[in-house]
Formats: C-alpha cells, sequence, structure tokens
C-alpha cells in the first residue's frame, strides 16, 4: 500500500488547523476558475481575501462518489476518537485496513483530511469541526441548498 499523496508543509498543517469548517459546494470549471480570478484580484488589491477553505466538485455525482455515508462515518469516526494510526482507524470503523487505507488517502488527496507522520505510523487528522455542504440547485437565481451532515 504506497500513498503517493504529497505531504502538507508544517505551515499548511497549522493554518488549518486555525479552520473550524470546510465548506464543500458543487461549481463549474469555469465559476471555479472565475473564483480563483476574483480572489487573486482581491487580494492585488487589499491583501486579504475571504479564505474559508472550500472543496468544489464539477458535479453533485462527483460529490456523491466522494462523500458517501462511510465516508462520512469515516470523517467522523477519526474526528471523535482521534486514532493514533491508519490500523486503528480500521479497527475503530469495523472495516478492512487495505480498504480504509484507500479511502483516507482519496480524502487526503482532496484536503478533507491530513497525516501526521510518526516514524511508520501515520496518524489521519480531520482538521474541521463542521463540514457544511452547499448544492446550489438554479445557479441563475442565486438560489442554494444547504445542507450540514
Amino acid at each position: 500500500m504506497t500513498d503517493t499523496t504529497p505531504p502538507l508543509h508544517p505551515m499548511e498543517r497549522e493554518q488549518l488547523r486555525t479552520e473550524s469548517t470546510l465548506v464543500v459546494t458543487v461549481k463549474s470549471s469555469s465559476e471555479f476558475h472565475d473564483d480563483i480570478t476574483d480572489g487573486i484580484k482581491t487580494l492585488e488589491q487589499t491583501d486579504t481575501v475571504d479564505s474559508t477553505p472550500t472543496l468544489s466538485f464539477t458535479s453533485y455525482d462527483d460529490l456523491m462518489e466522494t462523500l458517501t455515508p462511510r465516508a462520512l462515518e469515516l470523517i467522523e469516526a477519526i474526528r471523535r476518537e482521534e486514532p493514533a494510526s491508519i490500523n486503528e482507524t480500521a479497527r475503530v470503523v469495523d472495516r478492512d485496513v487495505k480498504n480504509v487505507h484507500e479511502e483516507l488517502s482519496r480524502l487526503a488527496q482532496l484536503g478533507i483530511i491530513f497525516f501526521e507522520e510518526d516514524g511508520q505510523r501515520k496518524r489521519p487528522i480531520v482538521w474541521f469541526d463542521e463540514l457544511v455542504i452547499t448544492l446550489p440547485f438554479d445557479p441563475e437565481t442565486g438560489d442554494t441548498a444547504t445542507a450540514a451532515p
């Protein structure tokens, strides 16, 4: 089981630890690009920008394939139990270690969790207290539906 997840820089980990909310949404690639462009322009003018961590999916299907009930159960178990390793995480959720490792690697690639390495052990960390899912139903009018698991 090799992990291809790039490690977070210590400053990135510390910055994430100061955040308490992860916002998850669905946006087209062009909307995401426009948001990034607007953020860069704002930074050039004011040196500050709203920094609420946001994870954007390009489709509802991608969001639902990633944040399945099993994935949310895994995230909640890590937050609640604070397991010291991937093996311990698998025991906590009563699942196969290989399956848990693969799912944790996917979540880490998306920035939903990160790992702290201690020798051979990799401790999964859920850095947020709240996960807010915003689903736009009518992008033309700006109507959205928000749910928190």
